[in-house]
């Protein structure tokens, strides 16, 4: 290890860190949002049920590096815009996403939803204030994997320019150095740790009458 390459580097790479951080958490927060109706829609689809999530699952087999180049051709941007690599993570995490609301929505027991319903529940009110709320351990297990998934899958975008962490793997790998390698694999890592906490935390924040049970 080049401690003085890593000193003198500093800068750059606390820039990289703070883009691979932006291109990680952005795209599971949008595809949170969409997989939130989705996901309810798909719970009660009945006969289809089982269309709708395989067609969601099957979002996630496109291979990353070639929705990377496919996608600015699409949508018209450059290669190195990063919201190719934002639209790309989105569809990734709205993939694991929809199954994960479904199956949480499903978790709630049906005593209590007749509960909440004799209680004088409306269905909208019923699904904001009682089911999503009791279905948050099993969406937030879901968005663990979603979001360090998305930290792995980041580093991708590196063969298409984008700037995130993945770069220091290719600088690496032409200079054949192994100190900018190392220090990659180290911070992507740290931020996977970081933000797999963070989501446990919020979760068991939500979750004050769960204690310790979220993602087990």
């Amino acid at each position: 290890m080049r401690f003085d390459w890593l000193y003198h580097e500093s800068g750059r790479i606390a820039e990289l860190f703070v883009w691979h951080l932006g291109l990680s958490v952005i795209p599971v927060l949008i595809g949170l949002a969409l997989a939130l109706p989705l996901g309810w829609i798909a719970q009660r689809a009945g006969f289809f049920r089982s269309t709708l999530l395989g067609a969601a699952g099957l979002l996630y087999t496109i291979p990353s590096l070639a929705l990377f180049v496919l996608l600015p051709l699409v949508l018209g941007t450059r290669i190195l815009d990063p919201l190719n690599v934002v639209v790309a993570l989105t569809v990734y995490a709205l993939a694991l996403l929809v199954r994960t609301v479904s199956d949480g929505l499903d978790s709630v027991s049906p005593d209590v939803l007749q509960a909440a319903s004799a209680m004088g529940y409306r269905r909208p009110a019923r699904l904001l204030q009682v089911e999503l709320p009791l279905a948050v351990p099993v969406i937030a297990a879901g968005l663990r994997v979603a979001v360090v998934s998305n930290v792995s899958i980041v580093s991708v975008a590196a063969l298409v320019g984008t700037p995130q962490l993945g770069l220091l793997f290719t600088q690496g790998l032409q200079l054949q150095f192994l100190t900018p390698i190392v220090a990659g694999i180290v911070l992507c890592v740290a931020l996977a740790a970081f933000l797999d906490g963070l989501v446990l935390f919020i979760a068991h924040c939500l979750t004050p009458w769960q204690p310790g049970r979220v993602g087990k």
